[in-house]
């Protein structure tokens, strides 16, 4: 008789839902190989993932190019263990018994792909430390 134990869940935020966020949950999905459970959404998503971006996780090996900027509903902050904001401010919504934290990152909007390449290195500098944070995520 096997016991499934549920996974930890993140949700990254940021306002576009096309850049930081979008780049955070890739890289968490790549990381933990399955054992988390990987939200991202925006206060006033985009229309598309920021082409840059795309560019900069491919060149990772890593392709978001289907990814779609999401709203940001209370339901996904309620479903989620972990919250991770990136510069959307007092936008999001706060409730007991989450885990919540602000990684202060540059916004990639606008900028080309050399601007973003640095952004992408530091959200996976803050993945990998995230995933070794048993405190924070027990995977």
């Amino acid at each position: 008789m096997s016991s499934t134990v549920p996974r930890p869940s993140v949700l990254f935020v940021c306002v576009h839902n096309a850049g930081r966020s979008q780049m955070a949950a890739a890289f968490l999905t790549h990381l933990a190989g399955g054992r988390v459970e990987v939200r991202s959404a925006g206060s006033a998503p985009a229309d598309q993932v920021n082409p840059a971006v795309v560019e900069a996780m491919a060149e990772v090996g890593i392709d978001i190019a289907a990814e779609t900027p999401k709203i940001l509903t209370v339901e996904a902050v309620q479903a989620s263990d972990v919250v991770i904001t990136m510069g959307c401010g007092d936008t999001c919504p706060v409730f007991p018994g989450r885990t919540y934290l602000d990684w202060r990152l540059d916004d990639p909007a606008g900028q080309g792909v050399e601007a973003v390449r640095p952004i992408r290195d530091a959200i996976e500098g803050y993945v990998r430390g995230l995933i070794s944070d048993s405190d924070v995520l027990a995977v």
